[in-house]
């Protein structure tokens, strides 16, 4: 009798093995609506992964489609490069009067390429620019994206060792809660910046994420990111915030640096910005660092219209007024309070809970059960990832539109699943 050797799909005989998501949910999909995506044989899976953030309004947001749809189907330009066009320029004139202007931000646009990497280089970049130095400090467990610049001033060791070269021009601090509050925010910062023999070259800049997703849900304070952007400000350096991930409304704000009430030197966005997943990113900074020189930082797809188009469909919809800002940090105070009576009930088994808005994460102290309780809920319909330097935190990154219903299905999904893996 002879085996049967079992039929490879073509995504295992043609595409890389660099291939990630698509094994740990190992299923074909085919449509995606609202908070749910279904595979090939019509079985739907609840969205608590949302593009890895890029997908905040769910998928094929009907309001954004019919936006797209009618600009594609009278011809709008497709690719453009930098030039100018009607849908840059509604783009740029809303984010101006809906984001810009109510918070009384002085941004200058500049549009990278289409990724949070691009824009986070392109940040990089200009700080360098115009404070005539190369350092720039960074923060542990850090993500900012897979190019070298961004890796540079990436914590995770593996994401750090694919570059196959010195990662350089860049120190790392401890971030919020690193050091267990044992020590005053930024001692050893502030010492070794006042040390002339301390080896540290004056930074440039300083690179952060108010929550760092991919770190596993740490979640600075905001008295903590005052004190970096005072402490920024003493030292003349220039502070970044890198909210990829984190702004567009993911904490309840557009920004999320908002509710520390401070105002960052240079703001990269990327993921959501666009509004429906089309790639598309943003570096922002005050006007006296518009240092560049025509054609200076440029790329091939920084100018992608039809991503303007949903953008601006995007701002219009949900941030003319306060109504997601608010819906979101109800939504965010319900997952919480599910966390909560969970990490409770399990205590006994090392589980523990963070989060803003909506955005939140499981901590295990048994750190391989977090992939454990992602496989479970995949096998319960419910996308979950982990995230953490050791995959140690269950992510948890619904889109903000979700409906209440779909949101406790999940949260009961997710509850089976840490109780059946425990």
């Amino acid at each position: 009798m002879t085996m049967t050797e079992p039929v490879l799909s073509v995504f295992e005989t043609v595409e890389s093995e660099v291939r990630s998501y698509c094994r740990a949910w190992p299923v074909v999909f085919e449509r995606a609506t609202g908070s749910r995506l279904y595979d090939e044989h019509g079985r739907s899976y609840l969205d608590f992964f949302a593009g890895a953030g890029s997908l905040n309004y769910g998928h094929n947001n009907p309001v954004l489609k019919r936006a797209l749809l009618d600009y594609l189907e009278r011809d709008g330009i497709t690719h453009a490069l930098d030039m100018s066009t009607t849908a840059k320029r509604t783009f740029l004139e809303t984010f101006r009067s809906t984001v810009l202007e109510p918070r009384a931000l002085p941004y200058k646009v500049m549009f990278p390429g289409p990724t949070g990497t691009n824009a986070v280089e392109a940040a990089l970049k200009l700080a360098r620019k115009a404070k005539g130095r190369e350092a720039v400090v960074s923060f542990t467990n850090a993500f900012h994206g897979m190019s070298l610049g961004s890796l540079a001033v990436t914590g995770n060791a593996f994401k750090r060792a694919g570059a196959g070269i010195p990662l350089v021009h860049s120190t790392p601090m401890p971030f919020d809660h690193y050091l267990g509050g044992r020590t005053p925010d930024f001692l050893w910062f502030e010492r070794l910046l006042e040390d002339q023999g301390s080896g540290l070259n004056h930074p440039a800049a300083v690179i952060v994420e108010t929550i760092q997703g991919e770190g596993g849900i740490n979640v600075a304070r905001a008295e903590w990111l005052r004190a970096l952007a005072d402490l920024c400000r003493r030292r003349d350096m220039l502070l970044i915030v890198d909210d990829v991930q984190m702004g567009c409304g993911r904490t309840g704000d557009f920004f999320s640096f908002e509710e520390a009430g401070i105002t960052p030197d240079i703001v990269t966005l990327s993921k959501s910005i666009s509004g429906y997943g089309l790639p598309m990113a943003l570096c922002l900074f005050k006007p006296e660092l518009d240092l560049w020189e025509p054609g200076e930082h440029n790329g091939t797809f920084r100018g992608n219209n039809p991503a303007f188009v949903t953008a601006t469909a995007a701002l219009e919809t949900y941030w003319g007024d306060g109504v997601l800002r608010e819906r979101t940090l109800v939504q965010g105070g319900r997952v919480e309070s599910a966390l909560r009576e969970l990490c409770a009930e399990h205590g006994r088994l090392g589980a523990a809970y963070r989060g803003r808005g909506m955005v939140w994460g499981i901590e295990f102290t048994h750190k391989e059960r977090a992939a454990a309780v992602c496989r479970r809920a995949f096998e319960h319909g419910l996308l979950i990832e982990t995230s953490g330097p050791e995959g140690e935190v269950v992510k948890l990154l619904p889109p903000l539109t979700i409906a209440t219903d779909e949101l406790d299905e999940g949260l009961d999904i997710l509850a089976r699943s840490v109780r059946e893996t425990a």
